[in-house]
């Protein structure tokens, strides 16, 4: 199937590794100018620099001017942008619960997991509504429908994040299409890592790292953890004209982990 991607212009968040490579990889493939923003780069990442017309630019997004200076970098590249992918989030397990968190705590999960987006949406928007089929794809998570102690400031984030693309979907409707991805557990390091979710929890609970995990994984009837190119995969097609007239629209990548309607 074609989807009609070459030529266009992307930018990906948090592109250095897991769900965010996927992306970058998945799009460049499709013939897609990647500008690939990310703290600190990857060896991954360099190396498809290397074969592909993708664009890394080191970059902190949680600095109040970093998202607006990935975005005029890749403008000054490309002279426009088509498609930007809100990737770049974190996790920190609070099992000391609610009152053990800190202004500082709640700081630092809404910056990652909110402001961020909000920062590089509001640089990027001017951009993406000179360009016809413009959109904008954010990466979500169940947390936003699912409230979890263990993860309090990042489900707030992730709530707040999906109400706010909802809402620019009403504004910018008719020029710029805003959808958002709610994955469940990724095989990414943020679950799987060395200090990962099932890896801090297991050095509180007794259990072990991989424990925990296969415990996560068959919350889910399919019984395991999404793909980092099963998102990727989904995005492209969001990405494409080939959903061109989906906008404001929220799609679950879970593993049927979620069962209310």
């Amino acid at each position: 199937m074609d989807l009609h991607l070459a030529g266009k212009v992307a930018v990906v968040t948090g592109a250095s590794k897991g769900i965010g490579l996927a992306i970058t990889r998945a799009l460049a493939a499709e013939g897609v100018s990647v500008v690939a923003g990310a703290l600190h780069g990857s060896a991954e990442l360099d190396a498809l620099a290397e074969t592909h017309d993708v664009h890394p630019i080191r970059v902190d997004l949680t600095a109040a001017a970093g998202p607006a200076e990935l975005i005029e970098q890749a403008a000054a590249l490309f002279g426009g942008l088509d498609i930007l992918v809100n990737n770049v989030g974190a996790v920190r397990p609070r099992l000391d619960g609610f009152l053990a968190l800190t202004d500082e705590d709640w700081d630092w999960g809404l910056t990652i997991n909110f402001l961020a987006a909000v920062r590089t949406m509001r640089a990027a928007l001017p951009k993406l509504l000179d360009r016809p089929g413009a959109n904008i794809i954010t990466i979500g998570s169940v947390n936003a429908f699912l409230p979890d102690p263990q993860v309090i400031d990042y489900s707030s984030a992730k709530a707040a994040l999906t109400n706010l693309c909802k809402s620019l979907s009403k504004e910018f409707g008719q020029r710029v299409r805003v959808n958002t991805i709610s994955p469940g557990p990724v095989q990414t390091d943020l679950w799987l890592g060395a200090d990962g979710v099932a890896a801090t929890i297991a050095r509180t609970s007794g259990l072990s790292p991989e424990t925990v995990a296969e415990r996560a994984a068959a919350e889910a009837p399919s019984g395991r953890f999404t793909y980092p190119q099963e998102i990727a995969d989904l995005v492209l097609m969001l990405a494409s004209d080939r959903a061109g007239n989906v906008t404001g629209s929220d799609f679950r990548i879970d593993g049927g982990l979620i069962q209310t309607l």
